[in-house]
């Protein structure tokens, strides 16, 4: 197992962390949403089969690598931002054009 090295503000967090001198204020109800929230989320209970191009496809494998995850978790991920609203079109502003 390799030691991540942390830097001084990170080291104070960890050791406060580990003394003790940090306490949850996370109550039972709001603790139980975020536990279902959660699941709910990772669940992956349905399939899908779509065509895209081989190009694309090699995109997304390459992309897939360079962060260290399997291609097929990759689109899972961008489509489920894309869903919940928190991807972006950067391209759409590098343009000047409006997003929603």
């Amino acid at each position: 197992m390799t030691k991540t090295k942390l830097d001084q503000e990170e080291q104070a967090l960890l050791e406060a962390y580990e003394s003790g001198e940090f306490e949850s204020d996370l109550n039972a109800d709001r603790r139980e949403s975020l536990t279902t929230a959660a699941e709910e989320t990772f669940r992956k209970d349905k399939r899908i089969n779509i065509r895209i191009s081989s190009r694309d496809l090699e995109a997304l494998q390459r992309r897939a690598l360079e962060e260290g995850l399997p291609y097929q978790s990759l689109v899972s991920s961008v489509l489920h931002k894309y869903v919940s609203g928190s991807l972006k079109d950067i391209s759409a502003n590098k343009s000047g054009r409006r997003t929603r």
